[in-house]
């Protein structure tokens, strides 16, 4: 009997991270640097930096303070520490190690003097529109006019992030609101709508105006700011028209256009089909910005296109413009942009991927001519996860889903809802799930549920007596196996829908805030975001205590009450708080937790399905992210990032050049064993997974060239992954038994 070895695929980190029990190739995400902030506390200064999905396990940091070491720490640390002796003039840095090799060190920073820094913005001159006449929409209305214009302000309203300009630091992307954005529903004349670019120190990259042919308001504005190409810049792509400028000050038009072509309705009328501020006719565009410098790359005509208003569900233009915007990688390796119109009626969706700075149409899916179809059944925003298993995305579009090659994947047929949640819900049953509160009176029998999110199976649901507005998901009750999940309806009796297990148990006949959720203080559980106060569930209690309070500050988007953003953008595992000052709006402030963790983990901006809701924040209704995995329980068998990282003008983003270019261990099986050589990188771990991911073999004691073994598993496939001074990789391996 003799063994072969075979190579399959050979995932390179440094800049790719494998999964051991994921037989998936890589996908491209963002390089980051670590992220470092400090800020003066009570009791010193408090360090927070970011460990990445791409760090091998072996990694530790040294810290430190004026140039002199004051900690040098160890692989199971935790990414913060509170330097006791530590000064508003310290200037600290970061060194980042595998074994005695340095990968690399941060810059020098002051410490913030207070828990937040405030970003100076380049707030948008007031404006006046054309003689105007709003209405609210609602049949008990009263129309206001403004005969001689309407005058109007900017606030920061929705924003996004993405490394602009290839530093490994992310920027903001701040969209600018006027005081007269509209509902769909509402009649009126709206401000432009402006987004602005800046970096952390306040810096403004570019500004691009979308002009007055793109109304303002929630439904209208998505936008997507992600790195499409693998370059190492995050681009932008939103809908544009005539009237658009880019960020270079050049007007955004498609061939004979007329850049000065004015489409909305300025008829004074607030009924019928003809209504003031309307854009119901004339091009639309979809373009893509350079991250730089906010200048036009491509635009294409918008698809999903207008077509006949009527055919989306209504005659006056309310759910034509009903827009969503998300990101998802639909080849399993790349991000494509996927631009969606509609969900109360005619729901259409269009992919794009990004090709030599051009937009690519990859398919588009249209309810109208598809069957099955998921015609009403869409939300106000949406959800981006692999729910197959298949390593291609799906889109989660509320009570249905389409599948990564734009097919139909299956509908609960429970109609259109105001929030959603896609993660691992409950960790007990395979895959993912889904909780979504409904408002269609025929859903009111399973007005809040639970759903298998590959399947559409509901797994359990409650009644309620009316439209079911709000919905949360968090894991609260650390009793409790995975998320609790509430909402706030009441059964027909009137009596509170309290807080649910993920078995569908009733924990408490309260409930507490139900807007976002938000990782702030040391545990592994959730904590709330209502907004400008973020509070701790007490299940003993069934009450909550405010961890932070602010004021002085505003959340954005009216009664929903939403920060300008939540992510996790500096710093370690923990989300930061993004929200603008009320007294003067021309200034956000970035908060950041100031509370010590000891658990350690990589930022969940390289988790898929995390840093896919980031990029889908701002669209509609805006929801939470959500990790695609969960941690309730600990952080021991947590999955790793399967993930590479293209980094600006040093990498190219085809993986077979790149690891081409780097010199990779060599494997060897033989009858004897498993023999493993790595000249120019010492080894400090072998481990190998049989294919569904069991431990077979662990060595973490390596610290050497050469790894031999005898022990090889006798499985037809196994996963060898090797650990490094300077990468993780994962090789796929199929082991046969031959007769000599």
């Amino acid at each position: 009997m003799k063994k072969i070895l075979l190579t399959g695929i050979v995932w390179l980190s440094g800049f790719i991270s494998a999964t051991a029990n994921d037989n998936l190739p890589a996908r491209q995400m963002e390089y980051l640097n670590r992220g470092l902030v400090a800020v003066k506390i009570s009791n010193g200064v408090f360090l927070s930096w970011r460990l990445t999905g791409t760090d091998a396990p072996q990694t530790y940091f040294k810290i430190y303070r004026n140039g002199e070491l004051i900690k040098t720490g160890t692989s199971t640390d935790a990414t913060n520490y509170t330097d006791a002796q530590g000064s508003a003039s310290g200037k600290y840095k970061i060194e980042a190690y595998a074994g005695e090799q340095l990968i690399d060190a941060t810059p020098e920073v002051l410490p913030w003097p207070t828990q937040y820094k405030a970003i100076q913005l380049n707030r948008p001159p007031a404006g006046k529109t054309p003689p105007n006449v709003e209405h609210d929409g609602t049949s008990s209305g009263t129309a206001v006019n403004y005969p001689d214009g309407q005058d109007y302000t900017y606030t920061p309203n929705d924003c996004g992030v993405g490394d602009l300009d290839g530093d490994g630091e992310y920027e903001i992307v701040v969209k600018w609101d006027p005081s007269n954005s509209k509902d769909n529903s509402q009649t009126g004349i709206t401000g432009n709508v402006y987004l602005d670019a800046y970096k952390l120190d306040g810096t403004q990259l570019w500004r691009i105006d979308l002009g007055r042919n793109i109304r303002a308001g929630a439904h209208y504005t998505q936008f997507l700011v992600y790195d499409f190409d693998g370059d190492g810049i995050a681009e932008l792509v939103c809908r544009t028209a005539p009237g658009t400028i880019d960020g270079e000050g050049k007007e955004v038009i498609i061939g004979n256009d007329n850049p000065q072509t004015d489409n909305r309705n300025l008829n004074l009328a607030t009924s019928g089909n003809n209504r003031t501020g309307f854009v119901l006719k004339g091009s639309e565009y979809l373009t893509l910005f350079d991250g730089k410098t906010g200048k036009e790359l491509h635009s294409v005509p918008f698809s999903p296109a207008r077509g006949a208003v009527s055919s989306w569900g209504d005659s006056y233009g309310n759910r034509v413009d009903r827009f969503l915007a998300c990101v998802a990688y639909l080849d399993g390796v790349h991000p494509s942009a996927v631009m969606c119109r509609g969900y109360y009626a005619k729901s259409m969706l269009t992919a794009y991927d990004v090709k030599n700075k051009q937009l690519v149409q990859r398919w588009t899916y249209d309810s109208s001519s598809a069957s099955p179809n998921i015609a009403g059944q869409g939300n106000h925003n949406l959800s981006v996860a692999d729910v197959d298993g298949d390593g291609k995305d799906e889109i989660i579009y509320g009570s249905a889903a389409i599948d990564d090659n734009g097919t139909f994947l299956y509908s609960t047929g429970l109609g259109h809802g105001d929030a959603m949640h896609v993660s691992d819900l409950d960790p007990d049953r395979p895959g993912l799930e889904v909780w979504e509160v409904h408002e269609e009176s025929s859903a009111f029998a399973k007005g809040f549920e639970m759903h298998d999110a590959r399947t559409g199976e509901i797994i359990w649901y409650g009644a309620v007596s009316s439209d079911n507005g709000r919905g949360l998901a968090a894991d609260i009750d650390p009793r409790y196996k995975g998320l609790e999940m509430w909402s706030t309806n009441r059964d027909a009796a009137g009596n509170s829908i309290g807080v649910f297990s993920c078995k569908g148990e009733m924990l408490s006949t309260s409930r507490p805030s139900v807007n976002f959720r938000i990782y702030w203080d040391g545990d592994l559980q959730d904590e709330l975001l209502d907004g400008t106060t973020i509070s701790k569930w007490n299940y003993t209690t069934s009450k909550t205590s405010n961890l932070l309070s602010l004021s002085g500050l505003s959340s954005c988007n009216g009664t929903k009450k939403t920060p300008n953003l939540s992510a996790d953008i500096l710093g370690d595992w923990r989300e930061e708080l993004i929200l603008y000052e009320t007294a003067n709006p021309s200034v956000i402030r970035i908060y950041t937790t100031v509370t010590a963790t000891t658990h350690r983990l990589y930022t969940p901006m390289h988790d898929a399905v995390y840093r896919l809701g980031v990029a889908w924040q701002n669209a509609g209704y805006n929801q939470p992210p959500h990790l695609g995995f969960y941690i309730g329980d600990g952080l021991e068998n947590i999955p790793e990032p399967n993930i590479y990282t293209p980094i600006y003008g040093e990498n190219s983003t085809d993986m077979a050049q790149e690891i081409a270019r780097n010199k990779m261990p060599e494997v060897y099986v033989d009858a004897d064993g498993i023999r493993i050589i790595s000249p120019d990188d010492a080894i400090q771990a072998v481990d190998m997974y049989s294919f569904d991911g069991k431990l077979l073999f662990r060595d973490n004691q390596v610290n050497s060239s050469e790894f031999t073994s005898s022990v090889l598993p006798n499985n037809e496939m196994l996963i060898v992954k090797i650990t490094t001074n300077q990468r993780v990789l994962s090789i796929k391996v199929a082991v046969r038994q031959l007769n000599n």
